[in-house]
């Protein structure tokens, strides 16, 4: 501990104190060797994931208008890229009949890959060497499946929506010949419910998967603030790739799968950072200090 500590006074001084001390926290913790395991386990459980939740979902809503609605979360996922992974979930649908129970099973398995990896980042990024806290086996082993039924839920309910949309403008063309209002604005309405959705999944792995307690309002913010940011910088890598990289000259063949992969880091990055960034908040909190202050460099006043 320093005895010498003094805390910035200013605001901007604070607030780059703070970003310093949870950029040197998350460097600490592996942060980039972490997002690049969470990025890989992501690519491993996409395709599965998309195309379980497929299989299982056409046998309830129609299943053109689902990969409609799944080409929107793609794009969000793979900016890039997002067709390859429709191609793929595509050639597993084309297959489903010959799948089988323990093809099913394995997809299962794949699926749940990137959200046992997401746990066990979060686990290190909110480790309390003081209190060592520990999850049950089994919420561990059921946590990832109840995030893969939220999932298959929110694209269920937003196919739901999409396909009462399209009826109830059909029925209002049939009787007074015009479109509702909001027809033509169906692809910036269904970007809008993406967002709103990957808003809510980062505040639920910021709130359920750390083994501490999370206050509900930092998860929130949290989760909004990782969900913008992954937003401008989706759009970025979308420009950045089309028009400046040099992958495709480097990796040749190789270079689709690498874009992808760097899109699934980068987005890796931003979940544990805000993780991290929500960690600090939480050690100051237990501590009764202000955010600005860092717990670890406050002096020793007791032994106990």
């Amino acid at each position: 501990m320093n005895k010498h500590y003094q805390p910035p006074t200013t605001l901007t001084g604070r607030t780059l104190h703070f970003t310093f001390r949870v950029l040197a926290a998350f460097l600490r913790n592996r942060g980039i060797l972490l997002a690049g395991g969470l990025g890989y386990n992501i690519l491993l459980s996409i395709v599965p994931l998309f195309a379980l939740t497929c299989v299982l979902l056409t046998h309830v809503v129609d299943e053109h208008q689902l990969l409609s609605v799944m080409a929107i979360q793609a794009r969000h996922l793979a900016p890039a890229h997002a067709d390859l992974l429709l191609d793929a979930v595509r050639t597993v649908l084309e297959t489903r009949d010959v799948i089988g129970l323990v093809g099913t099973l394995v997809l299962l398995v794949f699926s749940s890959f990137a959200f046992r990896m997401l746990e066990d980042a979060m686990a290190i990024i909110f480790h309390q060497p003081d209190d060592p806290a520990r999850r049950s086996i089994w919420v561990s082993a059921l946590l990832p499946y109840l995030f893969m039924l939220v999932l298959a839920t929110g694209l269920l309910t937003l196919t739901l929506l999409v396909s009462l949309a399209g009826a109830a403008n059909e029925l209002v063309i049939t009787i007074t010949g015009r479109s509702l209002p909001f027809a033509g604005a169906s692809t910036a309405l269904l970007n809008l419910m993406s967002f709103i959705g990957m808003f809510v999944l980062f505040s639920a792995v910021y709130k359920v998967l750390p083994v501490v307690k999370i206050s509900l309002w930092r998860a929130l913010v949290g989760g909004f603030v990782a969900a913008l940011m992954w937003e401008v910088v989706r759009l970025l890598l979308v420009v950045y790739f089309a028009h400046v990289s040099f992958v495709n000259a480097v990796y040749g063949s190789l270079a689709t799968i690498i874009i992808v992969l760097l899109s699934l880091e980068t987005g890796a990055i931003i979940l544990l950072l805000g993780g991290q960034v929500i960690a600090e908040l939480e050690r100051n909190a237990r501590a009764g200090l202000p955010w600005y202050i860092d717990p670890r460099r406050q002096p020793v006043t007791h032994v106990d």
